[in-house]
């Protein structure tokens, strides 16, 4: 989840062109033993759970991955007349009204859909996307920072304008990253239409740093990551997300007693993926038992500690570890995905004449 950085459209709709269509081979959607999943580069199963659908179902799993969510989503879309497989995983509820308004998937109701929250059923009349995950877009911060400057870390949008906080935050480029895009419309949603502005440019007086993506901000500027410690990061908040802490202790090489990072609440999107069907796909069938796959108990308690985020299925269980050190935010700013379709363009128009001019 942690890489789903965008490509920003006007690159994404031109020069992926060639990527796209140089990068496509149908062999195996053509063969209607195989299910082709298109997906993000951060996609992953654990073996086990992977070859219990495959021996189920009688169909071999080929995995395509296309780069950054953002970058996945667009060459779907150029590939959609010919599509590269069957299936579609990794488009999230801030790009979604790009894939549905290009025709990216087509209907199919899913075995299991009853078992999701309907509060992450954002296609439930037509549907067109099945929800698999959800997550929460937050600012991270380093504990030892704060605690040796005996400073309170922040923990909501406003804290991060104070005095206190000058020149610590580091985030992503909302035009290029999906979790810039994220706080971006979290401040939005926070601040409404007439006040995020306004909120930025306080964020900016009080020396917001801006990155690329995720990678460069979180593995190399922050000084709570690993990454970053040996990188010399020197901002000591971060925009990443809610699960970001835990995956500080599952990876450490010595495991801490606690995580090294902690979340300022009061500053999270939620972020929710889902996956579909892919318009003319070859191989429908094996498609949608995949979709029907992702919504299984099984994988649905396999996803937290292969891709960091949350099940959509009620009853599905979440690993101890995960919800130790990185329980998912209680009141996260939402966005109905027919507000981000009408303003998400223009904002990240103003953002960047705003923040980066």
């Amino acid at each position: 989840m942690h890489t789903k950085t965008l490509v920003a459209a006007a690159v994404g709709l031109g020069l992926l062109t060639l990527s796209a269509c140089g990068s496509t081979d149908t062999k195996g959607s053509a063969d209607s033993k195989t299910v082709t999943l298109v997906s993000h580069d951060s996609w992953a199963v654990s073996k086990n759970v992977l070859k219990d659908f495959e021996k189920q179902s009688g169909y071999k799993v080929r995995v395509l991955p296309n780069g950054d969510a953002g970058q996945a989503v667009n060459k779907a879309i150029l590939t959609k007349d010919n599509p590269q497989g069957d299936v579609f995983f990794g488009v999230d509820n801030t790009l979604l009204s790009r894939a549905l308004d290009n025709g990216l998937f087509q209907s199919y109701e899913a075995k299991g859909l009853d078992t999701v929250g309907a509060a992450y059923q954002l296609d439930k009349d037509k549907h067109r996307i099945t929800p698999v995950d959800y997550g929460d877009i937050c600012v991270n911060y380093d504990k030892a920072y704060f605690s040796e400057h005996k400073l309170a870390p922040p923990q909501t949008f406003a804290d991060l304008a104070k005095p206190a906080y000058k020149n610590l935050l580091v985030t992503e480029n909302a035009a290029t990253s999906s979790p810039g895009l994220g706080f971006l419309l979290g401040s939005a949603a926070q601040y409404g239409d007439n006040g995020w502005q306004g909120y930025w440019k306080k964020l900016k007086a009080n020396g917001v740093k801006v990155v690329d993506g995720w990678e460069q901000a979180y593995r190399q500027e922050f000084s709570g990551s690993s990454e970053g410690k040996k990188a010399g990061g020197d901002r000591p908040l971060v925009v990443s997300y809610a699960s970001s802490p835990p995956a500080e202790v599952i990876y450490a090489k010595k495991r801490p007693s606690t995580a090294p990072t902690g979340v300022a609440t009061g500053t999270c999107f939620r972020q929710i993926e889902f996956a579909g069907l892919l318009s003319n796909a070859k191989n429908t069938k094996g498609g949608k038992a995949f979709i029907d796959f992702l919504l299984s108990k099984e994988f649905q308690q396999d996803m937290p500690l292969n891709m960091f985020v949350y099940p959509v299925v009620q009853g599905a269980a979440v690993p101890a570890d995960f919800t130790k050190y990185g329980p998912a935010a209680k009141n996260p700013e939402i966005m109905a995905p027919d507000k981000i379709a009408a303003n998400r363009d223009q904002w990240v128009k103003s953002w960047t004449s705003l923040v980066l001019k």
